[in-house]
């Protein structure tokens, strides 16, 4: 009996053992990937983001006349407007607009983030985060700007969304692993858009404004409140 005791006593201390190691190499584990990943990513900057690209759209909308819900856009993007001088100007001052006030509400809140974590913005993390996210920005508005030299105007919104899509997918791999959701959801409504020519200014909101609200709440709550 008393053998039987020293047996079952000897187990549970070797269970208790073996589950402290687990939980240290856990420790470690988590210590290892915070270390590697950029977490300071704030959910603040996404709705920002996504408010900046809802009001530029909107004055988009208004000042070229191309409604949202009908499918008016086709005849508008298809025509030739290479020499339209003021209309070129302004969707490229429309688009800068919005890409400056995303792109300064994305320091902020990031920055800010960043100092209540005690992280360093500009770490060997960011920067290959950094670099993982320009590679197919770069090669999709360089794609964009091959479009437009064309005369293609219909796939521009579709190319955006699916390079914007792929670069949250590489990206995802050195920051917080929901954006990759972000990025298949970007990709899936790039393909609809280019199913569904002559909705681009409404896919475009949806992709770049919508879902960067719906995601940056999200990510708020969840890892900021």
């Amino acid at each position: 009996m008393l053998f039987l005791f020293l047996t079952l006593n000897h187990k549970v201390l070797l269970m208790k053992e073996n589950q402290s190691h687990l939980d240290a190499l856990q420790d470690i584990r988590n210590i290892m990937d915070k270390s590697t990943r950029f977490i300071s990513l704030s959910g603040l900057s996404g709705v920002a983001a996504g408010i900046f690209a809802i009001i530029g759209a909107c004055v988009a909308s208004v000042q070229l006349d191309v409604p949202f819900f009908v499918k008016t856009a086709d005849a508008y993007l298809s025509r030739d407007i290479s020499n339209e001088f003021n209309v070129i100007s302004f969707v490229i001052i429309d688009a800068v607009l919005v890409l400056l006030g995303a792109v300064a509400s994305g320091l902020f809140f990031t920055i800010r983030k960043s100092k209540s974590n005690k992280q360093s913005i500009w770490s060997s993390s960011s920067k290959r985060l950094l670099i993982h996210l320009l590679i197919p920005l770069i090669a999709g508005g360089l794609f964009s700007l091959i479009l437009v030299y064309q005369g293609i105007f219909v796939l521009i919104v579709p190319t955006m969304l699916l390079f914007y899509g792929m670069a949250l997918i590489n990206a995802s791999k050195f920051t917080l692993h929901d954006i990759k959701y972000l990025g298949l959801i970007e990709i899936i409504l790039g393909l609809f858009s280019a199913l569904f020519l002559g909705y681009g200014l409404l896919f475009w909101t949806l992709g770049f404004g919508v879902l960067h609200i719906v995601y940056g709440s999200i990510m708020y709550f969840k890892y900021e409140k």
